[in-house]
């Protein structure tokens, strides 16, 4: 029986019940030791099997329990959760089965999974499990999982939708972060409800007011000071309560006989309860399962079903602190010996090793070097790590420090790759591996640093030397100058690299453009992205900075379609090889080209998804950055509050994405002389071609010569048409950005009120790109024709561009299109205005879902592709259709919803 626990229970019931009606859910419980979290979950589980009742489906219980000595073996939770279970596995898509398989070394995968595919696959699995009956997955002691689990459980919890699970992780209170998980904090028990826990026990009533006050509510030390105290009633401890328990515990076990101590430390020393590894090892320490038999009657251990188990992890813990380290020692070395699981034996080596030992520093090595295999790139970068410091080769101590920096950084624990590389550089003397760890510390200051510095620390690394790491070293700088807006870093780097003879198209374009040369710069960018585009293998060879520039060089080039592919597979890319480090940087590039094509809706689902990666893994700027995206957003749309937040929430040193948003935002609600002075225009260098400060040249245009001012755009003008005009594929000699020539012919019309510009501008519109751009442009243009007394012409033209602001909920806009509509004849603006564009009904989720569905997708290929369950997907069709007027599939051909 369960005390002081009635509203945690009714939670808990209630998250079962909604299994049982087929919606999911997940509860972090959260509280210290011994405050009642597994009596809960044990609560739980005894709950619903005896409440299966009418249900014709049996519910189906899955349990892990978080091992200490376990927590840097990766999947080892896992392993325990899915293993009664692994039979399923055939039933899953393949990619799902084999990464799965590799998880539980069931199969011959020559590659391991990646995180996203293992979370994926967890998740499948649940939601097949679920189509027979209810399921509930239990997770005890959750901060002791390992790394590679619990992200593979919190990836499929937080996707729960429609499937019918349930899952309860219970941790402590610190140790454990489960972002996007609702929580249940476990409070100690008040007087009343541990007298009654003390009168069922039969205990002393004299003594329960001084048991109470010496556990303050902690049902363990509850029960634990009421059995002490039958023995020694006048006991006083003014411990803390967790130190008391433990003393208690340490205190039974003292009395034990010295081989039942000896298998209790082998036990809590193994940590997993694998019986046949404890009786390996006990063997070779001379004791064997019959001298658990008095920890077992004490009720301190248990052995049932082939695994042993501690009644209380705090238990294990006295056991084995509670032992010289002489015999903690011989008993891991025995563990090793007896183990099978490489892995396995590489741990205990681990706790045997006490100084530099070579041997143990080589298996820890080779350990982590499967872990990386498998992408479990936090639990390498942590064995990396243990095997560096026990080596005696100075070499590889430097060598597998950077490494373990540089999977630290990948798993996207940046401060800890930074601590890493640090301490790597101050004992590398290897060239190669100098130049690693600089990377490393580039890429760590380039996030939560300043960016600039980035560039610089790698020019000083490399210093006045030309050779292949200090080339690749240069070659970065100048990437990294360019994306801080550091025209200076770029040309010293690509000033070093000419003087050795290293100059490439990628460096000397990034400088030319440094000097507003746009006629040699773009063509030597477009020469460096066409090279790419043919060989899409680079991502072997080129260093993380430079992919990084190949997905901004698209829209440095004005080349829209090549930016868009090239972002959405390197987002495919990251997915697929689980770099979650790298994945919020082409989350943010991809929404930046979905913005500018016109797919707001992708846009912000790509956003929200890089922001809950970034918060998760500490990448705060990147945070920040992704405002850009929002902002220009909320000013196409006329949202002036959501923009001034945006700004309000934005450093002035990163505030120039969204002033160009609020520029586009004064420019839609009137206010031309805000947009011309929000903004001062930037120096030569970088900022000049970034994908928003581009846009903004032609809103400038715009305003002033509404102000009737054009002479204050003439920079801004004349800047645009210089890159606009240089932009040319190198082997076709075809614009790469018939969208910018048009912008340029419209900004001429503008200046000039020659219409046969905006006919030409129409034109190279038509060959696709930018549609609010194309709108802009056909709304002006249809302004004109009105002024000249051309209604039918202009009623045209004004019809599309409201149908394109419609589409974009570009409010400001709308109202301009509409009024002109009337003014050119048009009777009925007013009930287009009020139209329902049918993807406005959808959330994002169901958005992505019908879409999927009505190229022809399977629901099980669409989960694949969404990192949702199948059931979840048909959830969505199911809730979208009625919102769309259709009733199957079929019928969503028939819809356009583009």
């Amino acid at each position: 029986m369960l005390y002081g626990r009635t509203t945690e229970q009714e939670r808990l019931e209630q998250l079962v019940a909604g299994a049982r009606a087929g919606c999911s859910g997940a509860l972090l419980i959260r509280g210290e030791a011994g405050i009642g979290k597994t009596a809960l979950l044990d609560w739980i589980a005894a709950t619903a099997l005896r409440d299966d009742g009418d249900d014709d489906r049996e519910l189906r219980i899955l349990r892990v329990t978080g091992v200490e000595p376990e927590a840097d073996l990766a999947f080892g939770g896992l392993v325990q959760l899915l293993w009664p279970v692994q039979d399923r596995l055939n039933a899953l898509p393949e990619p799902q089965a084999a990464a799965l398989r590799a998880v539980l070394g069931t199969g011959h995968e020559e590659r391991g999974p990646d995180r996203f595919l293992t979370g994926l696959a967890v998740l499948t699995v649940l939601a097949d499990l679920a189509e027979d009956g209810p399921l509930l997955c239990l997770v005890d002691d959750a901060q002791w999982l390992d790394q590679a689990t619990a992200e593979a459980l919190l990836f499929a919890a937080r996707r729960l939708a429609a499937e019918g699970v349930a899952i309860v992780l219970a941790g402590r209170d610190d140790g454990f972060v489960a972002p996007g998980i609702p929580e249940l904090q476990l409070s100690r028990l008040n007087f009343e409800d541990s007298s009654r826990l003390l009168a069922d026990r039969g205990g002393a009533p004299a003594l329960r007011s001084q048991i109470i006050t010496e556990s303050a509510g902690n049902p363990l030390a509850l029960i634990e000071f009421d059995s002490a105290r039958r023995d020694q009633p006048h006991q006083h401890a003014p411990l803390p309560v967790a130190d008391r328990v433990f003393s208690a515990f340490r205190s039974q076990i003292g009395k034990l006989p010295e081989r039942t101590r000896l298998m209790m430390l082998i036990a809590a020393a193994e940590g997993r309860g694998d019986l046949p590894l404890l009786l390996r090892a006990s063997e070779l320490m001379g004791v064997d399962l019959g001298d658990l038999e008095e920890a077992e009657r004490t009720g301190l251990m248990y052995v049932m079903d082939g695994t042993v188990t501690f009644r209380h992890p705090l238990i294990a813990s006295a056991t084995y602190q509670g032992s010289v380290l002489a015999r903690r020692i011989a008993v891991h070395r025995a563990l090793a010996e007896a183990a099978e699981d490489p892995d396995c034996r590489a741990r205990h080596l681990l706790a045997v090793a006490t100084g530099p030992d070579h041997d143990v520093a080589l298996e820890l090595a080779a350990a982590a070097g499967r872990a990386r295999g498998r992408t479990a790139y936090a639990a390498a970068s942590g064995l990396f790590r243990h095997a560096a410091r026990i080596a005696t080769d100075h070499g590889r101590r430097a060598s597998w420090l950077a490494e373990a920096a540089a999977l630290a950084l990948t798993a996207g624990h940046a401060a800890q790759a930074d601590r890493l590389a640090v301490e790597a550089q101050e004992l590398a003397d290897d060239p190669a591996v100098g130049a690693r760890i600089a990377s490393v510390r580039a890429a760590v200051v380039f996030e939560l640093g300043d960016q600039s510095e980035a560039a610089r620390g790698l020019l000083a690394r490399a210093g006045g030397t030309a050779t292949p790491e200090t080339a690749a070293l240069l070659r970065t700088a100048a990437v990294y100058g360019w994306l801080a807006g550091d025209g200076d870093a770029v040309r010293a780097a690509a000033g070093r690299l000419a003087a050795a003879g290293g100059a490439d198209p990628l460096v000397e374009g990034l400088e030319r453009l440094c000097d507003d040369d746009a006629a040699r710069g773009v063509p030597l960018l477009a020469r460096f992205l066409e090279g790419r585009l043919d060989a899409p293998d680079t991502r072997a060879v080129d260093e993380q900075a430079v992919r990084m520039f190949t997905l901004t060089c698209g829209t440095v080039l004005g080349d829209d379609e090549a930016a868009l592919d090239l972002a959405a597979a390197e987002v495919r890319w990251c997915r697929s090889q689980a770099l979650i480090g790298d994945l919020p940087y082409a989350l943010d590039i991809l929404s930046r080209n979905q913005v500018l094509a016109g797919r707001h809706r992708d846009a912000e689902a790509a956003v929200a998804e890089a922001e809950e990666i970034a918060r998760d893994t500490g990448l705060r700027r990147r945070l920040v950055r992704l405002g850009a995206v929002r902002a220009r957003i909320a000013a196409v749309e006329g949202d002036a509050q959501r923009v001034r937040e945006l700004a309000d929430a934005t450093p002035a040193a990163l505030r120039t994405g969204v002033d160009c948003a609020r520029v586009l935002l004064d420019l839609g609600l009137g206010d031309f002389d805000a947009a011309l002075t929000r903004l001062d225009p930037p120096p030569p260098g970088p900022d000049r071609y970034t994908w928003l400060s581009l846009s903004t040249a032609a809103d400038q245009v715009e305003a002033a010569v509404r102000l009737g001012q054009p002479e204050r755009a003439e920079a801004a003008m004349r800047h645009f048409e210089n890159w606009a005009r240089a932009g040319t594929r190198p082997r076709t000699a075809a614009t790469t950005a018939p969208w910018a020539q048009a912008v340029v012919l419209r900004c001429r019309a503008l200046l000039t009120d020659r219409p046969e510009h905006y006919t030409q501008a129409l034109q190279l519109h038509e060959k696709g790109g930018r549609p609010f751009e194309r709108a802009r442009t056909e709304l002006l243009y249809g302004e004109w024709l009105r002024r000249a007394r051309r209604r039918n012409e202009a009623r045209d033209v004004l019809r599309s561009a409201l149908a394109t602001f419609e589409r974009l909920k570009a409010e400001p806009w709308t109202r301009r299109a509409g009024a002109e509509l009337q003014a050119a004849g048009e009777h009925l603006v007013t009930a287009r205005l009020l139209a329902d564009n049918l993807i406005d009904r959808l959330t994002p989720q169901e958005l992505q879902v019908v879409r999927l569905a009505k190229d022809g997708s399977s629901s099980r290929e669409i989960a694949a592709q969404l990192f949702l369950s199948p059931r979840t997907v048909e959830h969505h069709l199911y809730k979208a259709y009625p919102k769309l007027g259709v009733g199957s599939r079929q019928e969503l051909v028939l819809l356009d919803l583009t």
